[in-house]
């Protein structure tokens, strides 16, 4: 076994503590540090984690949101800013849809007969109000329970018996539902509520989104790899429906997390993103410290697949693919529940960010009915923006890879940003 493989599988038998510990709480100006198990030397004191840590066989949302910028611009923000059902002057603070097709090169029609799958832990009661107000503050059409665009259900597939609310989880929800509108918002959005943040409540949930006709499913949520993950894998396995899955939000020092370490599931990094006056109009960095940074590593679980090629791990790799992740590059959502006074407009990131736009691009391309898994992109590699800069890991903790590909972007495919981000559809 190689140091390199062996500094990998240790530190995977920390995954479940490694998440640092964050309230779940409704109070937008708390801050977060990390946990001193995570022997991080630089806390984040502008950035909150929406879910607490996971406890063993539960998943935590991998949503992220600063606390340095006040929301309430935008169409019925707050009445200081903008007047209600009005368009504000000044937009949120944070990339919207133009921005994100700009940086990916997508267009902007497409997705007719699509239906993304959004599927989270508990309820937010605001959820398609808040959508609204996202939609109409970009000029994206209306998509409500009314039109047919929008539906929401618990895992069974019930309208009305929908599970109990959470103000972290809904950040969360609104934040997805927020990145499927900015990426394809000609698509169907069903949003699929667990009863709880159980792998088995998730993973039914996923199999409900399949049964009731969507085309992708997104899951922004992860947990520590255990026995578990192979009693749960079957939820995650429906060929010719791309499941999407976010790599994780702490780093190398994370390791693989399930669901995104399994091989049926498409598992999505994290990228900082930055205007630039080159020709594309934008660079990308692995997302990396101090503010967390995107997951990737070896599972200590799930064998290699036989289309993923890379050599200093002998298990499954994360991640496959990544878009915008760093809270620091953020995109603009818009979510009221449990936020009193704070509520509105927020910045988020996290690979919570990455995962819905991923999943809103495979629609706008519409090849779902061909994909069972991330093969497809590593047959198309070519077609992606390649990410060759940054890092994830963390030299001062311990947990580092000197310069290899598990925790560096280099030319071609590496753990924090896999294969590269979209350029355009050509991979998808």
């Amino acid at each position: 076994m190689t140091p390199r493989l062996l500094t990998v599988m240790l530190a995977a038998l920390l995954s479940t503590t490694a998440f640092a510990g964050a309230a779940q709480s409704a109070d937008a100006s708390a801050t977060h540090r990390p946990s001193a198990s995570t022997a991080r030397t630089t806390p984040v004191n502008h950035i909150s984690r929406s879910c607490a840590a996971p406890r063993a066989g539960r998943a935590s949302c991998l949503a992220e949101y600063r606390t340095d910028i006040h929301g309430g611009r935008g169409v019925r923000g707050r009445a200081s800013h903008a007047a209600a059902g009005t368009r504000a002057a000044t937009m949120p603070t944070g990339y919207g849809p133009a921005d994100l097709r700009s940086a990916y090169k997508l267009p902007s029609t497409g997705g007719s007969g699509q239906t993304v799958a959004i599927v989270d832990a508990f309820d937010n009661p605001n959820a398609e109000a808040d959508l609204a107000i996202y939609r109409q503050t970009y000029g994206l059409p209306a998509c409500t329970t009314a039109n047919g665009c929008f539906k929401k259900v618990d895992q069974h597939g019930s309208t009305t018996s929908l599970p109990t609310a959470d103000a972290g989880w809904a950040q969360e929800i609104s934040l997805d539902l927020d990145m499927v509108s900015a990426t394809c918002p000609n698509c169907h959005i069903l949003l699929v509520e667990a009863d709880d943040a159980t792998f088995e409540d998730l993973g039914a949930s996923v199999d409900t989104a399949v049964r009731l006709g969507a085309t992708e499913v997104s899951n922004s949520y992860g947990g520590g790899e255990d026995g578990s993950i192979l009693t749960n894998a079957a939820h995650y396995d429906h060929p010719g429906v791309p499941i999407l899955a976010s790599s994780g939000d702490s780093g190398f020092l994370n390791q693989a997390q399930v669901p995104a370490s399994l091989s049926t599931v498409i598992s999505v990094g994290g990228t900082k993103l930055t205007r630039a006056t080159n020709a594309r109009g934008w660079t990308e960095s692995a997302w990396g410290a101090p503010a967390y940074g995107a997951g990737s590593g070896c599972s200590a679980w799930i064998d290699k697949p036989a289309w993923q090629k890379d050599t200093h791990c002998d298990m499954r790799t994360v991640s496959d693919v990544s878009a915008v992740a760093d809270p620091d590059t953020g995109v603009a959502v818009y979510d009221t529940y449990g936020l009193g006074a704070s509520g509105g407009w927020l910045k988020f990131g996290g690979t919570s960010v990455a995962s819905p736009i991923i999943a809103g691009v495979f629609a706008l391309a519409g090849n779902g009915t061909q994909i069972n898994d991330a093969s497809w992109l590593y047959a198309h590699a070519d077609k992606l923006f390649d990410v060759t800069g940054g890092s994830n890991g963390y030299p001062n903790a311990g947990y580092d890879c000197g310069g290899d590909y598990l925790c560096n972007a280099v030319p071609g495919y590496d753990g924090p940003t896999g294969l590269g981000t979209p350029n355009g559809l050509g991979a998808f």
